[in-house]
């Protein structure tokens, strides 16, 4: 079967879209290709479509559990067997689906970064038939892009594994240096980039030097009637923006990556089924999201970076129709992000102080690696430390860089327990201690495979089964640990650190001092690239965006900010006038599209009457809903 044959019979297709020919016609000969594919290109069929023509499965890595939720559910619709693995699933479960990925006919194996390090996976990972290696938001294994994440480092190490299983690595931002960095450390046999323009012609691009953020964000809103996301930069003020808008009578909600999974997951599935039509969020939001019908997306602080913000701004317009991105920010916003910059490097001397009081916290002896994760209160540390809690979080990210630990971030996890000795030993042990047989035949009886790994357990159902109270039910728990009986993981709503090296003397302690100016100096660079694109205002903002990304000769977008204004100068104050004065008696009584709007001026060219419109709606003079605009009635 041919390419466009799996096309047409799967996704009822008749063409390709971008380079999405050509980057499958690399994958078929077997030739490590990066992708770099704007957001809404459809990277995701350049996996599928020459996976499905080959024997064998798919391993795809990808970083966020939604994502690869959202791509079983799709391909599963569509009949094609695929499995996701992810930190929800126990051991037994993770083992059968393994198997079934070596003979259950499984087409497509998704899995995290991290999970592939898993001893057990690379191992099964080895009888498995892979017909193709796929990388998902490449980016993240550069330390020169955004959103690194240090576990994409290690994933060449599955090349050793298979070695002649091509790899197709996908982005949708990468400048030079992230490009370069992706294929060698992929190991690329030889580079081969394919690259689509990172244009988006439907999309606006809008930059305004506003103080009140606000009031501009409910007059948005009110011009734009689609589902939003608007963009902040903190926890505290995705809330705060969020109850700001449902006070004045907007659906909205709010999204952060402290947030516990489930309510994360049915937040973004109530905006997805337009049941919240504004979604306030940080940065946590957006990875994966192809929602179609998203005309406005608005950030109301400056983003660090050039990519993140145009990869955040370009999750509106998905459907290819007209939409707008606007960045509401000042010379404030720059000062704050200087100083962001600053708490996010401390010295090194900071940083070792940090790790020292963290073995200090959890009184955790020199060369020692604790097997679990440790539960830990921010809170209570940078007060019993005296350290702020921005400047301990950021000292945490730098050790999780450098694979120290891995920092998760405060989500709700359940209690945990697993019985550490042998049945026979645990049947000898209850003999012994008839103060704990009861207790122990309870759990025997409520959980299984107690023996094998942790399982999940709740408390307060023990406690009802043995009428007793709670507390009770743990104190029994952590005597019995201390007994070495079992293993038990209490619930909690803290981070988790994880070391993954054994605790070190800070003497012994190695930090790349000239690495972490470097990077430093790498992430100044940035921020005052984008402090330059919010403060130009001689340029087309396209154009500024694709000359970032390596694209030198492009043309002016017509539907920026700079553009239109530009269009307006061009225009007489006579015809303006003119023309204007008939809009808004036209459009004060029916809602009309663009098409509709220009027949009923023939005596002006198309041009001329689309530039006075679309600066009539930059300047709140109407507003959209859909495709159709109407004059508004409070100006």
């Amino acid at each position: 079967m041919d390419a466009i044959d799996v096309l047409i019979k799967y996704w009822g297709h008749t063409q390709f879209r971008l380079k999405q020919q050509e980057i499958i016609k690399q994958v078929i000969n077997k030739k490590d290709t990066l992708a770099l594919l704007p957001t809404g290109g459809g990277k995701s069929i350049c996996y599928q479509v020459p996976a499905l023509m080959r024997e064998g499965i798919c391993l795809v890595i990808s970083p966020l559990i939604s994502l690869m939720d959202d791509q079983v559910r799709f391909l599963k619709s569509k009949g094609i067997k695929s499995i996701a693995i992810t930190s929800g699933m126990h051991y037994n479960e993770i083992d059968i689906a393994l198997t079934n990925c070596i003979y259950g006919g499984v087409k497509f194996l998704y899995l995290s970064p991290e999970r592939l390090q898993n001893e057990l996976v690379q191992i099964r990972i080895k009888e498995m038939n892979i017909n193709l290696i796929t990388v998902d938001e490449a980016h993240c294994i550069s330390e020169w892009g955004h959103n690194f994440r240090p576990a994409y480092r290690h994933i060449s190490e599955i090349r050793k594994i298979i070695p002649n299983t091509p790899v197709l690595a996908l982005s949708a931002t990468a400048t030079n240096i992230v490009i370069d960095d992706i294929q060698n450390n992929l190991d690329f046999k030889e580079h081969n980039l394919i690259q689509s323009s990172f244009i988006r012609e439907n999309l606006s691009y809008v930059v305004d030097n506003v103080e009140d953020k606000k009031s501009r964000l409910i007059k948005l809103v009110d011009k734009i009637k689609s589902s939003v996301i608007v963009y902040v930069g903190s926890r505290k003020a995705a809330k705060e923006i969020s109850n700001f808008l449902l006070n004045n009578n907007y659906s909205s909600n709010y999204y952060h990556g402290g947030l516990a999974a489930k309510v994360r997951k049915e937040r973004q599935e109530s905006w997805t089924k337009n049941q919240t039509r504004i979604i306030v969020a940080t940065n946590a939001f957006g990875m994966g999201i192809d929602k179609p019908d998203v005309k406005l997306v608005v950030h109301l602080e400056l983003p660090s970076t050039i990519e993140s913000y145009f990869q955040e701004a370009g999750r509106a317009g998905r459907d290819g129709k007209q939409a707008y991105a606007f960045l509401l920010a000042n010379k404030l916003d720059i000062q704050k992000q200087k100083e962001l910059l600053i708490l996010r490097y401390p010295s090194i001397t900071e940083i070792k102080t940090v790790y020292q009081n963290l073995a200090n916290y959890f009184q955790l002896a020199e060369n020692v690696l604790p097997e679990q994760a440790i539960s830990f209160d921010m809170k209570n540390f940078t007060e019993r430390y005296k350290i702020s809690s921005l400047k301990v979080f950021n000292i945490l990210k730098y050790l999780e860089k450098e694979e120290h630990i891995k920092l998760s971030e405060a989500i709700q996890t359940s209690s945990k327990l697993m019985i550490k000795i042998s049945n026979s030993e645990l049947y000898k042990f209850q003999i012994a201690n008839k103060y704990y047989d009861t207790f122990l035949k309870t759990l025997l009886r409520s959980y299984t495979n107690l023996f094998n790994n942790y399982v999940i357990i709740n408390e307060q159902e023990i406690a009802k089964r043995l009428k007793i109270n709670t507390e009770e039910v743990v104190r029994l728990l952590n005597k019995l640990v201390q007994l070495e009986v079992v293993k038990y993981t209490p619930k909690n709503n803290n981070s988790l650190i994880t070391y993954l090296k054994a605790r070190k003397d800070t003497e012994k302690l190695y930090l790349e001092e000239r690495k972490w100016e470097e990077r430093k100096k790498y992430e100044k660079e940035k921020l005052d690239k984008i402090s330059s694109y919010l403060i130009d205002d001689k340029s087309c903002r396209s154009k500024l965006l694709l000359h970032y990304f390596g694209e030198k000769e492009s043309d002016k977008c017509g539907k920026c900010d700079f553009c239109i204004n530009e269009k307006r100068q061009n225009i007489k104050e006579s015809e303006y006038n003119k023309i204007t004065n008939k809009l808004e008696n036209i459009l004060k009584d029916k809602e009309l599209t663009n098409e509709e709007i220009c027949v009923l001026f023939p005596n002006y060219s198309e041009y001329k009457i689309i530039s006075i419109i679309q600066y009539l709606f930059d300047n709140d003079r109407i507003g959209k809903f859909g495709n159709k605009y109407q004059w508004k009635s409070n100006k």
